[in-house]
């Protein structure tokens, strides 16, 4: 596939793509192209439209990391052509027939976990008083207030929206467990993962070790580019 250098990232629900400044910053030294997608979390669909807008602009063989909800989005969105390998990032990865909430029902939630019921609107947001501990607890304070601050208006349908035709099961695939997650239990992890035979990385941290760790997880997403490129 040649020196494959194109990276684009997708983030979760009760986030957006400011969360990936420091792992740009490490990929873009590197060498690495890098663009955001900035889901507009209405729903599966809307968020996979966005992600496909994203790699026909990259315009050439692509790694596509999805964080939390985004790994639902990268699974469905990962058939592009452009996508040359997949990397979940304490992300969910459901099959065929499946949706994120089935997946996250699957083990009891943590304590500080504080993804609230849809509002009348159907939105789903996060407790302000859980946010950190529950998110984020290993980012600083003062981050994770813009952080709760800046989350997008996630409706609750993208969560029971099944996967159609699951990437991982056409492309290579890796996987990074965050080990001290209180939104997506690692367990889950593990069994997602597992199953799909993903190359796995454990990583001790919260939900957002994309930004408490981004060196681990950028070198994750540079071992899978040098792969795909030897392929």
């Amino acid at each position: 596939m040649g020196n494959l250098k194109n990276v684009v990232l997708v983030h979760g629900a009760f986030a957006d793509g400011s969360g990936f400044k420091a792992l740009y910053q490490i990929l873009t030294q590197k060498g690495y192209n890098v663009l955001v997608v900035q889901n507009p979390l209405s729903s599966l669909e809307d968020d996979v439209k966005a992600t496909h807008v994203v790699l026909d602009k990259i315009g050439g063989p692509a790694i596509l990391a999805g964080h939390s909800w985004g790994g639902a989005v990268i699974t469905e969105a990962g058939n592009h052509p452009n996508v040359a390998a997949l990397v979940y990032i304490a992300a969910f990865q459901p099959d065929n027939g499946e949706s994120a909430l089935q997946w996250l029902q699957t083990a009891p939630p943590a304590p500080e976990n504080g993804v609230l019921p849809p509002d009348e609107k159907g939105i789903v947001y996060y407790d302000k008083d859980k946010f950190h501990a529950g998110f984020c607890a290993d980012i600083d304070a003062d981050e994770a207030a813009f952080m709760y601050a800046s989350q997008g208006a996630f409706y609750a349908k993208g969560f029971v929206t099944p996967i159609t035709d699951a990437a991982w099961r056409h492309k290579p695939t890796y996987g990074l467990i965050a080990t001290e997650d209180k939104s997506i239990n690692p367990d889950i992890q593990h069994t997602m993962y597992k199953r799909s035979n993903t190359k796995v990385t454990e990583v001790k941290g919260s939900h957002v070790i994309f930004m408490s760790q981004p060196e681990i997880v950028a070198g994750v997403i540079i071992e899978a580019a040098q792969k795909a490129s030897e392929a």
